[in-house]
């Protein structure tokens, strides 16, 4: 799959892809990326030996916090966009870090079934229409082995007027109708909808462009 076979309705890191090159800067200064990512890591309790999906990995910052934390994991990515696939592997290349990056959508997951015991996704969702947020999910529970479990972080719902008006930006830039289930706050209905239990939020934190919300849940 090249970037001219991915679908019309597809949105990259940032929406327009001339702005994949500043995509790790940008995250960086408005997401409180540092924290964010290493909460979302702590949450997850990984243990020696398991194996990690980062989905929509992106640039791979998030796959590489984890195999720094946990050598021992085995930890994959997947993205849909080659051109952000090849930063990705760059990155973890100059870091000296084994990581496996593979091209392929969310809603068609490359994986066996049960193949994996903890998916992550960070800024990822929001970029997905109603109906590929719930076809995404359903690929997750698939891929996830018994006893597995997802941890999102992605923006939700705001806590107050100000979370709300600064998340303005974001929707321009990824669509209003993509961003409607996050903020209003209906992502943990459609994990559980996908055969998820124990789904919650973790965490809140407030940013430049409004409520980054930490998602947790299990596969029984």
């Amino acid at each position: 799959m090249n970037r001219d076979d991915l679908p019309e309705d597809y949105v990259p890191a940032l929406r327009f892809s001339w702005l994949t090159a500043i995509y790790d800067p940008v995250v960086r200064w408005t997401t409180r990326e540092s924290t964010v990512k290493n909460t979302l890591v702590e949450q997850a309790r990984l243990r020696d030996g398991m194996s990690v999906l980062d989905l929509a990995s992106g640039t791979g910052t998030l796959a590489i916090i984890i195999k720094k934390k946990f050598p021992s994991v085995n930890v994959v990515g997947v993205d849909g966009d080659p051109r952000i696939l090849q930063i990705a592997q760059t990155k973890s290349e100059s870091a000296n870090l084994k990581i496996k990056f593979d091209q392929g959508l969310a809603t068609q997951l490359p994986y066996t079934d049960s193949s994996y015991d903890r998916v992550f996704s960070t800024l990822f969702f929001h970029h997905l229409g109603n109906n590929d947020k719930t076809r995404a999910f359903a690929e997750v529970f698939r891929v996830l082995k018994p006893d597995g479990q997802l941890h999102v972080a992605d923006w939700g719902k705001p806590t107050n007027f100000l979370m709300r008006i600064l998340f303005y930006p974001i929707q321009w830039l990824d669509g209003f109708a993509n961003t409607r289930e996050n903020i209003e706050g209906r992502l943990p209905d459609l994990i559980q909808h996908a055969g998820f239990s124990d789904v919650r939020i973790n965490k809140q934190f407030s940013t430049v462009f409004g409520t980054f919300t930490l998602y947790h849940a299990s596969k029984d």
